[in-house]
């Protein structure tokens, strides 16, 4: 196929690729964040019990986790354009069976179909911005991706909450339908296409269906042990085809070597494993921070769904302010100590927001924890994106985006099965104000616990961060080929 000419960020192409991607990729965010306000609402009116809220987000980041590493190696193979808009029609299609949905079976299902588009047009945002633009614009283009990304994840609550409450929680998923047609339109008209030489691409459909089994044996015995008890039949069998699945996917992904879905060789550099480790600790701790918050607010605080959703909107500014910022510095710096700071800032914001309870103040309970939480991702989140990228060759772009995606869904889904657990909310206590306070104040503990772990993953283990930065930048610069396009720049480095 005919290589395009890599793309300048303040070109009109550059800027249309920029919009397409985020866009896109900005929906599936937002879906994630109106789903938990809308929670207490899709309770009340499909009569659920927590384990039916639990999977609502859980059926979602099941098939995204499992098969987003899948969608990242078809992106590579089959050309990152096409499988980028093929998730996108997708993701939008399953949003209205959400919307259509009666029951919560069948709503519980409709998500699981919802997470496999997420999981094809998720890693490819990434990867296209990684083969589009020159190297000396990624990292901008990467931090202005991760910002207004993390708005329209912040935006989630703001603009669910006013459709839920003026409307129906069903609009928390018919609002993808006009942003679906919007994306895939920009994406034919800017985005151009690539794919990674036919030598590095990879199809392995025995490995992710092995993760997904993994994943969804362990997620079913924590989310139903509580009401059915750690020794019912199903519960055991799913920890055995759980850790069963785990044990295999590592035995035929290390038999494919180079031909698996995850390359063992990618994790042989110390950087990329630490990093997808870290990647856990932070994306279980923002998860669980925001399927409980959202409930807490309205069921404990009394907050409609409008004003939780605005009670979150500062964190928003931060993104739009400093996010663009703060990948840029990435680029220059070493991203470890921003790495290391950012999650330490979002630990104090979650012991702060432990004050939300049956008489809170916004001003002195809410708003502290909630800036301080905003600024810590802001200073985490673009240098964490720029450093897994930047640890691994360009023409496995595809899969790095998609392991470390997989690392952000499966910290969540492992939060969102573990923590109601481990704090005590089973059953209906989600609409008793004294247990559901609780049960959110001990879980923002454990929040702020993982975050911890994530700043002495990144302290510790991601000293050699500007070495590997500083050589991959030296390496395309000083390369007589390095005005070519990205993925054949990375095919030579290889």
């Amino acid at each position: 196929m005919t290589v395009p000419t890599p793309l300048r960020l303040k070109s009109s192409a550059g800027r249309g690729v920029l919009f397409a991607t985020i866009l896109a990729s900005g929906i599936a965010f937002l879906d994630g964040t109106i789903v938990n306000v809308a929670l207490p609402h899709i309770g009340a009116d499909l009569g659920s019990t927590v384990a039916g809220l639990q999977w609502t987000v859980n059926g979602y980041l099941l098939t995204l986790a499992a098969f987003v590493l899948l969608g990242g190696s078809l992106g590579d193979r089959l050309g990152r354009r096409r499988v980028f808009v093929l998730g996108i029609v997708w993701f939008t299609v399953a949003s209205l069976l959400c919307a259509l949905a009666p029951t919560i079976g069948m709503l519980i299902g409709a998500r699981f179909l919802q997470g496999a588009g997420a999981a094809l047009l998720t890693p490819g945002s990434l990867a296209i911005i990684q083969a589009s633009f020159q190297a000396d614009d990624r990292g901008r283009a990467i931090g202005l991706w991760s910002g207004f990304s993390g708005i329209s994840t912040a935006l989630g609550p703001f603009v669910g909450g006013y459709l839920i409450d003026a409307l129906s929680w069903r609009w928390a998923f018919l609002i993808n339908l006009p942003l679906g047609v919007i994306s895939i339109l920009a994406s034919a008209r800017w985005i151009p296409e690539s794919r990674a030489p036919a030598e590095h691409t990879r199809f392995d459909v025995t490995g992710a269906v092995l993760a997904a089994l993994a994943l969804g044996g362990i997620t079913f015995a924590l989310i139903e042990a509580p009401d059915d008890g750690w020794g019912a039949p199903l519960v055991v069998g799913a920890i055995g085809v759980g850790v069963a699945s785990a044990v295999g996917f590592v035995l035929v992904e290390r038999h494919k070597g180079d031909a698996a879905m995850t390359p063992p060789a990618l994790f042989r550099s110390r950087v990329f494993s630490v990093l997808n480790l870290y990647t856990v600790a932070v994306y279980a701790a923002l998860s669980g921070q925001s399927f409980f918050l959202a409930v807490t607010l309205q069921n404990v605080a009394g907050y409609d769904a409008f004003q939780a959703g605005v009670a979150t909107l500062p964190a928003t500014v931060l993104m739009l302010l400093l996010s663009a910022r703060s990948g840029d510095l990435a680029t220059r710096i070493s991203p470890r100590w921003q790495l290391t700071i950012g999650p330490l800032i979002a630990a104090v914001g979650v012991i702060l927001l432990r004050r939300v309870g049956p008489d809170t103040n916004y001003l002195t309970d809410v708003l502290p924890g909630v800036l301080l939480f905003g600024l810590g991702l802001v200073t985490l989140v673009a240098p964490l994106t720029t450093a897994v990228l930047g640890a691994v060759s360009m023409q496995h772009s595809g899969v790095a985006s998609g392991v470390n995606n997989a690392a952000a869904r499966a910290g969540a889904l492992i939060a969102i099965a573990a923590l109601p657990l481990l704090v005590d909310l089973t059953g209906e206590a989600y609409e008793v104000p004294s247990q559901l306070t609780s049960s959110f104040r001990a879980a923002m503990l454990w929040c702020a616990g993982l975050m911890v772990v994530g700043s002495g993953l990144a302290l510790v283990f991601c000293g050699n961060l500007p070495s590997l930065l500083w050589h991959r930048a030296v390496t395309v610069m000083t390369s007589p080929h390095h005005s070519v396009h990205p993925v054949d720049e990375g095919a030579r480095q290889s």
